[in-house]
């Protein structure tokens, strides 16, 4: 049966590049399912707001996935805390596009979207399946210091759509589990899907000598690698504060260590890179820490190839697609306890959890592992073993269970109400 889904995120283009202002780990996922679901023969529509001129109103991604721009609101200067007030001109554009075309389910993905999408679900009798991706409530009890909470207006933003939508898809057990103590979500209604990883792209390659060579980067440097927007909540600071700890304690490391901050600015955070560069400069470790803009993905594989290890020290991570990269391309992660994380990560076997985000704790796990090079050699295999569970084929073959499921329960209740 020929399916046609409308996947609607307004607070970042599918088209945007990964690991600049609002684009991380969402607009890759919305992405790698809708071209996994269109090679099922799916047709896949992702709506989302206009936020500059460099595209046509409809991009044709090929394979039946096509990019709708809403034209809502100004092009420059909204931010994703401005968006809420243009919620009932997104949902006003959203219906009038969904007049167009006969959909047969909603997929909306962060809070915003599905409550642009929530009254045009219900007035079009339209099935709306929702993934949350990160949660306030969640967020707000693993703030980073100095972080501001995430507003009330989300809290219940979030709430209103977790009581809408038909179905809820959560990215881990523990985000499942969240949805129904902290959101009091039905759990009939919620769905564990695990995102995946693009295991063509993502591969070990011609190996870390190769990747080291192709990125002019020294053979027998120490390399570890952070990979993400920059903003306080990925915690990009507790990898340059361990770093600071690690020369310290274990100043022979000093002389081959390379660190990698890889990202841009996020949203709100434009000033947090320059922040985080005077405060390597304060802990007098210029000499050791490198920051590099974002990167084009097709070359992200060889930046993740060249690193000894991949940290990612998030407050709270719904899932942690970076952490799967890395490990797809053989390198042992380094990653906070919580969260998605703890999925995406297997603990001993293809890389490390640390429980908090004390710089020494960290700096005394990175130390030994650089000192440990034959533990690093069997965290890397079992890293490209632990990955090739994660393909994004299961993560569209699960989506696409659950739109069936809320496809036919709402068609059987229309025929009740007719």
């Amino acid at each position: 049966m020929n399916r046609r889904v409308a996947t609607l995120m307004v607070h970042t283009s599918p088209l945007d590049q990964a690991g600049t202002g609002d684009a991380g780990g969402m607009n890759i996922y919305v992405c790698e399912s809708a071209q996994q679901m269109a090679a099922q023969g799916i047709k896949v529509d992702i709506f989302t707001r206009r936020a500059n001129n460099n595209h046509p109103d409809i991009v044709d991604l090929g394979n039946g996935v096509r990019v709708i721009h809403l034209n809502v609101g100004p092009i420059d200067g909204v931010t994703k805390e401005k968006l809420p007030a243009l919620i009932p001109d997104l949902s006003a554009a959203f219906r009038a596009a969904l007049l167009i075309e006969k959909y047969d389910v909603i997929h909306s993905h962060y809070w915003i979207s599905g409550k642009v999408a929530m009254p045009v679900a219900a007035e079009l009798k339209i099935p709306l399946v929702h993934t949350m991706h990160t949660m306030a409530r969640v967020k707000n009890l693993n703030l980073a210091e100095g972080e501001t909470p995430e507003p009330m207006i989300r809290v219940q933003g979030e709430s209103q759509v977790v009581a809408a939508a038909d179905a809820l898809i959560a990215n881990t057990d523990a985000e499942a589990a969240s949805l129904v103590s902290l959101y009091e979500a039905c759990p009939d209604n919620v769905f564990v899907v695990s995102p995946g990883v693009n295991l063509s792209m993502f591969t070990a390659g011609a190996g870390k000598s190769s990747a080291r060579k192709n990125l002019e980067l020294p053979q027998d440097a120490h390399i570890i690698s952070f990979v993400g927007r920059i903003q306080p909540h990925k915690g990009p600071e507790v990898l340059i504060r361990a770093i600071a700890e690690m020369v310290g304690h274990s100043p022979m490391l000093r002389p081959k260590l390379i660190t990698q901050i890889v990202g841009g600015a996020s949203g709100a955070n434009g000033a947090e890179v320059d922040r985080l560069k005077e405060l390597v400069q304060w802990l007098g470790i210029s000499d050791v820490v490198r920051f590099a803009p974002p990167v084009e993905r097709a070359e992200l594989p060889d930046y993740y190839r060249a690193s000894d290890l991949v940290c990612v020290p998030s407050y709270s991570e719904s899932f942690g697609l970076v952490a799967l990269e890395a490990q797809a391309c053989g390198t042992p992660v380094v990653a906070s306890a919580v969260g998605g994380l703890r999925t995406a990560v297997a603990d001993g076997i293809s890389g490390v959890l640390v429980d908090g985000h004390d710089a020494r704790a960290w700096s005394s796990v990175l130390a030994r592992l650089l000192q440990e090079p034959q533990r690093r050699v069997l965290l890397s295999m079992g890293a490209l073993e632990h990955a090739s569970h994660f393909g994004w084929d299961a993560t569209s073959r699960g989506t696409l269970d659950i739109y069936d499921g809320v496809i036919s329960s709402q068609a059987s209740s229309n025929m009740s109400a007719g």
